[in-house]
């Protein structure tokens, strides 16, 4: 990460994050193309209402440099223990830098601080970088790891995130002082 890159927590709507999500359907509709279904990326893309990634129960971040989004990533409710990702992404000509782990590491410390214990994920059969960032990162498979992956078409992870909550118990309270009267 450079000096200049900054998390900014804002909303799928926000017209910097325009760009990354406009790269990502692209790199969907190249790697699955209507696989899935005939309105391929873009349907999954728009899946979701902005609302499903806002808090209180989701979030969503880019990763800025120069304040240009060269990442980002999102999470929303899947249920009351647990935050499910979807859209980690970085920007094609800055891959292999290490970008995507920031953003996973940011979600998974947001998640925490929100109330979850537990991050579920999916990831395509066709996105070998992303399978090896989550084993990378202590996600456990929720699949077969040794099949061929195209067998299963969306590939599962989870990963207990709860140690990353700050314990109310060690946020001390300042004494204060006793007003003096005169």
């Amino acid at each position: 990460m450079s000096d200049s890159d900054t998390f900014l927590y804002t909303t799928t709507l926000d017209p910097r994050a325009r760009p990354l999500i406009e790269e990502l359907t692209h790199e969907y509709d190249k790697r699955y193309g209507d696989y899935f279904s005939t309105g391929g990326a873009a349907e999954e893309m728009n899946r979701y209402p902005a609302e499903a990634f806002a808090p209180p129960h989701g979030n969503f971040l880019l990763l800025l440099r120069d304040g240009e989004a060269i990442g980002g990533g999102a999470f929303k409710h899947y249920d009351d223990r647990t935050a499910e990702f979807k859209r980690i992404w970085t920007r094609a000509d800055l891959r292999r830098q290490g970008l995507a782990a920031k953003v996973l590491v940011e979600l998974e410390i947001q998640a925490a601080r929100q109330g979850y214990e537990r991050v579920y994920l999916t990831t395509g059969f066709r996105q070998p970088e992303a399978v090896g960032l989550y084993l990378k990162y202590g996600y456990t498979a929720l699949f077969d790891i040794e099949a061929d992956p195209e067998i299963y078409k969306t590939l599962p992870f989870e990963k207990q995130i709860g140690h990353l909550a700050v314990p109310l118990a060690s946020v001390q309270p300042q004494p204060q002082r006793a007003a003096q009267h005169r």
